[in-house]
C-alpha cells in the first residue's frame, strides 16, 4: 500500500501544464507528466470531498504507450439518410403514439425487424434481481465505505476511460459490477480502488477490442496494487457475480430514446441533443441516490431532462416517447431533479472529470450550456391521449 504523500491526482490540464515545461526546458526525450491516483482508503467521510495535489518528486509518468490505439468497428451505426431526412415530427401536442420511429433500411446491423423484441428483452433482464445492486448496500452491506468514496472512485474512473479511450460502454458496465459486488460482499476502504480497476478490467474484456493489459491497470493506480492483487480481485467479482457480466445499461436504452427524442428537433439540435444526454447519463454515475433506478428509467429521464434544457418552453415528453419507454412523466420525477441538480453542481459539484470532459468542443461544450434552476410542475402531470 502506498503512503499519503503518493495520494493525489493530477488533471489533464496541469498534465498538460507540465508537458508544456519540460519541452520548455529544452530537455531529449522527455517523460509524460505524471498522473497519480487517489487514495481512497484515506478520505475522510465528508460530503463534496475535494482531492488536494500534493506533489511527489519520485512519482512515475503515465504510461502514454498502454493507451489504445482507436477502436476500428466499434463506432455508432450510421443513420440513414432517409430517416434524418424524412421523420415525422412527434410534438407531445399531436404527436402519434403509433407511429414507426425505426428506420426503414437494408443495414442489417439496424436490426429493424427485431428491435422491439431485442427492447424488450433488455427491460426483462435489467429487473431480474442477480443482476441488480441493493439499492441500499452502503447502508445494509459496507462498513467502511461510503456515498463521497464511491462517487470519487467512480470519477476517477472515467478519467482512467479517457486516458485509455476505452468506450462509455466500458465505464458504465464497469460501474454496474462494483455497485452489484457491494451489494453483496464487504470491502474495506483501502481495496475499493482495487475493486475499480478490476471491475474495468472486465469491462474492457467483455466491450473493447483491443482492452488495456492488467500491467495497465496496475500502472494507472501508480503500481499501488501488484498485478497478482489486480488478477485475484477480478476473480473475486466474477465468482460473486456468478460470470453474469452481460447487464443493460443505461447506455443501451439511451440509444433508442435518443433516436426517439429526436423527432420534432431541429437538425441542429439532434447532435446536441445526443452529448447532452451522454454528460447526463455518465453524471448519473456518480450519485449513489441513481443506483435505486432501473437504467432504462434513468435513461428516459436523461432524455426528459435533456429536451427540457434545450426547450425549456416545450414540453420535454411525448406519446411517442412514452410509449417507447414505457414511463410517463410523473414515473420520472424524482431521477430527473436528482440529475437536474447533478448538472447544476447542486450535488456532486466537487467530482471534476465528467464536467471536464463534456466541457470539450468535440462534446460541444454541454456541460457550459444554461439551464433553468427549476423544471415546472406540470411537466411531470400525464400527457392527455
Amino acid at each position: 500500500m502506498a503512503d499519503q504523500g503518493r495520494s493525489s491526482r493530477i488533471t489533464r490540464a496541469a498534465k498538460k501544464r507540465a508537458a508544456s515545461s519540460a519541452v520548455g526546458s529544452g530537455g531529449g526525450d522527455q517523460a509524460p507528466a505524471t498522473k497519480k491516483r487517489v487514495v481512497l482508503g484515506e478520505l475522510p467521510n465528508l460530503s463534496n470531498v475535494l482531492v488536494e495535489e500534493r506533489g511527489e518528486p519520485n512519482a512515475k509518468p503515465l504510461k502514454t504507450t498502454a493507451r489504445q490505439p482507436p477502436k476500428a468497428g466499434r463506432g455508432k451505426v450510421k443513420k440513414p439518410a432517409a430517416a434524418a431526412e424524412g421523420a415525422a415530427s412527434l410534438e407531445p401536442e399531436d404527436g402519434d403514439p403509433n407511429i414507426d420511429v425505426e428506420p426503414a433500411s437494408d443495414d442489417p446491423q439496424m436490426c429493424r425487424a427485431y428491435v422491439a423484441d431485442i427492447y424488450e428483452y433488455l427491460h426483462k433482464m435489467e429487473m431480474e434481481p442477480h443482476r441488480r445492486p441493493l439499492p441500499d448496500y452502503l447502508e445494509k452491506v459496507q462498513k467502511d465505505v461510503t456515498a463521497n468514496m464511491r462517487g470519487i472512485l467512480v470519477d476517477w474512473l472515467i478519467e482512467v476511460a479517457e486516458e485509455y479511450k476505452l468506450l462509455s460502454d466500458t465505464v458504465y458496465l464497469s460501474i454496474s459490477y462494483i455497485d452489484r459486488f457491494l451489494s453483496l460482499s464487504t470491502l474495506n476502504r483501502q481495496k475499493l480502488q482495487l475493486l475499480g480497476v478490476s471491475a474495468m478490467l472486465i469491462a474492457s474484456k467483455y466491450e473493447e477490442i483491443s482492452p488495456p493489459h492488467v500491467e495497465d491497470f496496475c500502472y494507472i493506480t501508480d503500481n499501488t496494487y501488484t498485478k497478482e492483487e489486480v488478477v485475484k480481485m477480478e476473480s473475486d467479482i466474477l465468482k460473486s457475480l456468478m460470470f453474469e457480466m452481460g447487464n443493460p445499461t443505461i447506455k443501451s436504452f439511451l440509444r433508442r430514446f435518443n433516436r426517439i427524442a429526436q423527432e420534432g428537433l431541429k437538425t441542429n439540435n439532434h447532435l446536441q441533443l445526443e452529448f447532452l444526454g451522454y454528460y447526463l447519463a455518465e453524471l448519473s454515475l456518480l450519485d449513489y441516490s441513481c443506483v435505486k433506478f432501473l437504467p432504462s428509467l434513468v435513461a428516459a429521464s436523461v432524455i426528459f431532462l435533456a429536451r427540457f434544457m434545450i426547450r425549456p418552453k416545450s414540453h420535454p415528453w411525448s406519446l411517442a416517447l412514452q410509449q417507447y419507454s414505457g414511463y410517463c412523466p410523473k414515473d420520472l420525477k424524482d431521477c430527473v431533479q436528482i440529475l437536474h441538480d447533478l448538472y447544476l453542481s447542486r450535488r456532486g459539484g466537487s467530482l471534476p472529470a465528467v464536467r471536464e470532459k463534456y466541457r470539450q468542443h468535440k462534446f460541444k461544450c454541454v456541460a457550459s450550456m444554461a439551464s433553468p434552476p427549476e423544471i415546472p410542475a406540470t411537466y411531470f402531470e400525464d400527457i392527455g391521449e
